[in-house]
Parts: structure tokens; sequence; C-alpha cells
């Protein structure tokens, strides 16, 4: 299957580097505010645990979500070319 680059939705270099800086920032202060909890260690090592799950299945449910809106737009391109070859068998027949 041929993949057309000007149909292909690409985030710029900008973007992403925006978004690791910001998931980077975010995941480092969290880290450290917890880390410097004045609270016992087992309370900031579960705490700890909590945080890098909760990241953890946010890049599970967003790779889910985006593999769930891939196979879509698979579906519905296999559905247009079926579309698109009845069609033009019509068009010849006619």
């Amino acid at each position: 299957m041929l993949i057309d680059r000007n149909t292909m939705q690409l985030d710029t270099g900008a973007w992403r580097i925006q978004v690791w800086i910001a998931f980077c920032l975010a995941l480092a202060t969290t880290t450290w505010g917890i880390w410097f909890l004045p609270t016992d260690p087992w309370i900031k090592g579960f705490l700890m645990l909590g945080l890098y799950f909760t990241v953890s299945s946010c890049f599970t449910l967003a790779k889910t979500i985006r593999d769930e809106h891939e196979s879509h737009k698979i579906f519905n391109k296999i559905g247009e070319a079926k579309a698109e070859r009845m069609l033009r068998e019509y068009g010849e027949g006619a």
C-alpha cells in the first residue's frame, strides 16, 4: 500500500520538542515535589509509584486510542476504494 506523503498529517519538529519538554518538565517537577515532601519515605514511595503508574497508563491509553483511530482510517479507505471500484465498473457497464 503506497502512502501519499501529501495527505499524511505530520507534526513539526518544534511541536515535538515542545511536547517532550513539557512532558519531561512536568514529570521532573512532580517527582521533585514528591521527593521533598516532609513525610515518611514509604509515603513518598507510594506517591512515586502512583505517579509513574499514571504516566505509564497515559502512554498505553494514548497508544490504544491512536491504534483505534488508525484502524478506522484504514477501514474507511478500504470502503472508499470498494465504492470507487463499484462506481467505475458501473460507469463502464452503462
